[in-house]
């Protein structure tokens, strides 16, 4: 995808003329925020206070990056535990989280300049095709694009990722949401199509190891194919392109709303899946009940253990994986969660803001 050619000192505020980019309506996960200082955030999450909007650095300015932006030279970050170091200069971007119960990095609101909707994206690529370079996954993508509109999905897909603020190249993956029950029907709808998309399997299934692998420690290739099937996911027919959907809350979604979650520890578990209802859209939300404790930083964990009832993750890779009645080996924050209904209690949460550890949730049996 082209982006604008645009001359932009370091010391100035970057142009928001990008056609992707509007004013901000509602911000939903997975969106994307460009600041005053060129910073790209990805958004995560939908509960965000008052003074930031939550997310961590996507892509940065910096002259060992890869892509063209705005007339700069960009970098990608895919890990977001880095975002405290690349936003080191900026402790405004720093903010406690009572929703998450930890620090983590976000956008203060008065300093973001353009706001880049994921659905707004699928509309004025459908719009505007010429946006895109002519690359064999830029037509995969257009093709995609075409048949979530003409089947009237066109408000409940939407397109993030690279394609999303214009630095995809022609070996981009493809990355889609989609909101709510509906989105997620239609999502799996569109990934049943064999004329577009087809699922990894045969050879290709080291492929999707490989890529999944280094993320999911431990697991062993069986139970992580196993695992990843149940995802939306696949090559396009074309390109062999990866693409993937991830599904999303629907609007006005209040699950986690009103929710403060504080920690007490770290876990390391055998669980049982007792309630995969909730665990279909991110942030997932599993019901559990905890079978072994493998390891705790707290004493007397296995009192803990009992009052153990759910599992709540951030970490998109952890959503539609699970199900009622598997065994799965968590790794994560035992954390104190008060809110309205069944979240009530005690629940092992997984997010991807920590610096030390890698949080995991692996099929086990």
């Amino acid at each position: 995808m082209s982006a604008p050619e645009i001359s932009t000192p370091p010391s100035s505020r970057p142009s928001t003329a990008s056609p992707l980019g509007r004013a901000l309506p509602i911000v939903r996960d997975r969106d994307y925020l460009l600041d005053r200082s060129g910073v790209i955030f990805k958004v995560i999450g939908d509960v965000h206070p008052a003074s930031h909007w939550l997310g961590y650095v996507k892509y940065y300015p910096d002259e060992r990056g890869d892509r063209e932006l705005f007339g700069r030279v960009y970098r990608q970050n895919s890990v977001v535990s880095k975002a405290f170091g690349i936003l080191a200069d900026r402790p405004e971007c720093y903010v406690y989280s009572p929703a998450v119960g930890c620090v983590i990095t976000g956008v203060p609101r008065e300093d973001v300049m353009t706001h880049y909707s994921c659905r707004q994206a699928l509309a004025t690529l459908h719009e505007s095709p010429h946006l895109l370079d002519g690359s064999a996954v830029s037509k995969d993508l257009l093709t995609i694009i075409g048949w979530a509109v003409e089947a009237g999905a066109g408000d409940v897909i939407g397109v993030t990722g690279s394609f999303l603020v214009g630095v995809a190249g022609a070996r981009s993956d493809i990355d889609l949401v989609c909101y709510g029950s509906r989105g997620y029907e239609m999502a799996q709808a569109l990934f049943a199509e064999r004329s577009l998309i087809r699922p990894y399997a045969g050879e290709t299934l080291t492929r999707l190891y490989v890529r999944r692998a280094k993320y999911m420690a431990g697991s062993s290739f069986d139970m992580l194919m196993r695992q990843e099937a149940r995802k939306l996911q696949g090559l396009t027919v074309e390109s062999g392109a990866h693409i993937n959907c991830e599904p999303l809350r629907a609007d006005g979604d209040r699950t986690f709303h009103g929710v403060v979650a504080q920690e007490v520890g770290a876990i390391s578990v055998l669980a049982r899946i007792t309630d995969h209802r909730e665990g279909l859209a991110t942030p997932a939300l599993y019901g559990i009940e905890v079978e072994t404790v493998i390891e705790s930083t707290i004493d007397e964990a296995d009192v803990f253990a009992r009052r153990i009832t759910h599992l709540r993750s951030y970490l998109g890779a952890y959503t539609g994986a699970f199900r009622q009645g598997d065994t799965v080996h968590l790794s994560g924050r035992l954390v104190h969660i008060q809110g309205p209904g069944r979240l009530d209690g005690f629940g092992i949460e997984l997010t991807p803001w920590s610096a030390t550890t890698s949080f995991l949730a692996n099929l086990a049996r």
